[in-house]
């Protein structure tokens, strides 16, 4: 299999996934508990748990401290996740594909060139 088939056999993983299956799953929470113990509204639990919704700043604040992770391993999900999203959508690839690419062996000094 090559890498875009890959692609194609695996879809993104939502955090939302992650989240039901690794998180709530095992310690028997539904969207409405793990809602009353974030202290949120049961809805943005189940929509962030289907994919609906993103797993925002706050939320992911909350969902570290309920479960002890981090705040940014939540940030990370939900990041690496738009990523994969966002590269396989033909209209983005298009509109990438029409930039031109300019190569600096330092950024930081191309900046100050730019000043």
């Amino acid at each position: 299999m090559t890498g875009s088939e890959l692609d194609e056999a695996y879809p993104p993983v939502h955090p939302g996934e992650i989240l039901r299956e690794e998180f709530m799953e095992p310690h028997g929470l539904s969207a409405y508990s793990l809602a009353a113990e974030l202290g949120v509204d049961h809805m943005r639990i189940y929509r962030i748990t289907r994919g609906e919704q993103t797993v925002t700043t706050d939320s992911a604040l909350r969902l570290s401290r309920f479960f002890g992770t981090t705040a940014r391993f939540w940030l990370n999900l939900q990041d690496h996740y738009d990523l994969e999203v966002a590269a396989r959508d033909e209209g983005i690839q298009e509109s990438l594909n029409k930039i031109r690419q300019i190569h600096t062996s330092n950024p930081a000094s191309r900046r100050r060139e730019l000043r």
